[in-house]
């Protein structure tokens, strides 16, 4: 449009600029008339000022003209679409400045009305959640428009079978502001058994709040871009854990009906064959036994002893050195069942032995040993039967230990059962605090014979 001008002085151009309406995005003209009212042929540079400059342009930018001569020009207006051109009115400006008086520099203002333009951006991460009976989602959503807005989110879904809960429910936000919010999906059921299964549902977006539902706003409120996204209901109970139950009930199954009996009865027919008699040796009698008697110390009633045997030379283990500490002798039966204890305490650091002397005139034949480490000490502990040594073990492997041989070991009179223990660190009784020493016990038993 060309406005009319007016004359403003030597030198100076007459014009006016007339308001304009831009949208963001779009491009919008406007034109300037600038005619010369003095009395010489004058030049004028035209140069726009104010918040729009960057987005507007004047040609020409430079006129010439003699005088009572006129030139339209061309204002060309093209704000970009981002939130930084706020909707609203703004000022802008045009300078001419005459080439032959400077001083008569003139800025003339005009109004740029910028419209409304509406931009949501949103994103749902992630877009598939599983779970048991909730899921939970980061909704990201930024306003692109150059308006504030207030925005709200409708939840879709085929069924009635999932909840949803914004946090918080309606954001307000200004061009260019961005928001994380929380969505979380619940379901109203869970699945106990089976495949997974997928719910599918939408999140939209929407413009909200009292200028949304304004009457006279003369479009409808922006929606933005409707998001897609999966909540993946697993199982309580997955597959592989059925299958896992269904072979234990199976095993449990076999062990009742096949392989319980078949134990029972094994165990049962072992038992009846341990208290058989055994059958008794006719001559040379076993370890610690002369050859009248049987393992079980009884005479044998179907055997007669025979001269020169449990006794010397040639005469079984009766007379030989059980343990390489007993004496030579003549055992008159199978003895006196008998047992020793050795408590010994040791300091930390320190090694101690306790020992337990078989009497004289006796010949002891050990079938049993038990070790108590009740306190859990660490350290190392030998057992010796006279000079054999029989086992070094670790206090800290075991609680409780015990040993066991089906043929006696026999050690002679004054020979010692020893043990040796280092106590690397006490430990902890019952009581609960940590003890000062170490303290272990040994239990030995056996057969006390007389070689008498």
């Amino acid at each position: 449009m060309t406005p009319s001008t007016a004359s403003s002085g030597p030198g100076s151009p007459g014009l006016d600029i007339p308001a304009v309406s831009v949208t963001p995005g779009d491009i919008a003209t406007t034109t300037l008339t600038v005619r010369n009212d003095s009395d010489i042929v004058e030049a004028y540079d035209l140069k726009v000022v104010g918040d729009g400059a960057e987005w507007t342009t004047v040609e020409p930018e430079r006129v010439s003209l003699y005088p009572g001569t006129s030139e339209t020009v061309t204002l060309r207006l093209a704000p970009p679409r981002s939130p930084e051109v706020r909707a609203g009115e703004m000022p802008l400006g045009v300078r001419i400045l005459p080439t032959e008086h400077p001083e008569s520099v003139k800025v003339l203002e005009t109004v740029v009305r910028i419209g409304e333009f509406h931009e949501l951006r949103t994103e749902l991460s992630p877009r598939r959640r599983r779970g048991w009976l909730r899921g939970r989602y980061l909704l990201a959503v930024r306003n692109q428009g150059n308006t504030p807005v207030r925005v709200g989110f409708t939840p879709g879904q085929a069924g009635e079978e999932l909840g949803f809960a914004f946090t918080p429910a309606e954001p307000a936000l200004e061009p260019g502001e961005s928001k994380q919010l929380r969505l979380r999906v619940r379901t109203s059921s869970p699945v106990w058994f089976g495949d997974p299964v997928v719910w599918p549902f939408t999140v939209d977006t929407r413009e909200t709040g009292e200028r949304a539902e304004a009457e006279d706003r003369p479009e409808e409120p922006f929606a933005g871009a409707s998001l897609d996204a999966e909540f993946v209901q697993i199982p309580i109970f997955p597959k592989w854990l059925l299958i896992l139950l269904a072979a234990l009930l199976a095993l449990l199954i076999a062990w009742f009906t096949l392989v319980r009996p078949a134990v029972r009865s094994a165990a049962k027919e072992a038992a009846t064959a341990a208290v058989q008699p055994r059958p008794v040796p006719s001559e040379g009698g076993a370890d610690g036994a002369s050859s009248g008697t049987g393992e079980t110390g009884r005479p044998s009633g179907g055997s007669s002893q025979k001269p020169g045997t449990g006794a010397g030379p040639g005469g079984g283990d009766g007379g030989s050195t059980g343990g390489g500490g007993s004496t030579g002798g003549t055992a008159t039966g199978a003895g006196q069942q008998s047992s020793a204890t050795i408590d010994l305490k040791t300091g930390g650091g320190q090694t101690r032995t306790g020992t337990y002397t078989v009497p004289e005139k006796t010949v002891f034949g050990i079938t049993d040993i038990v070790v108590a480490n009740f306190q859990g000490d660490e350290g190392v502990m030998t057992i010796t039967f006279g000079d054999r040594k029989i086992t070094t073990i670790a206090l800290e492997t075991f609680r409780n230990q015990d040993y066991h041989w089906v043929t006696p070991i026999r050690i002679g009179a004054k020979d010692t059962v020893t043990i040796d223990v280092t106590c690397a660190k006490p430990g902890t009784p019952a009581t609960g605090q940590q003890a000062r020493e170490c303290h272990e016990v040994v239990n030995v038993s056996g057969a006390l014979s007389s070689t008498e």
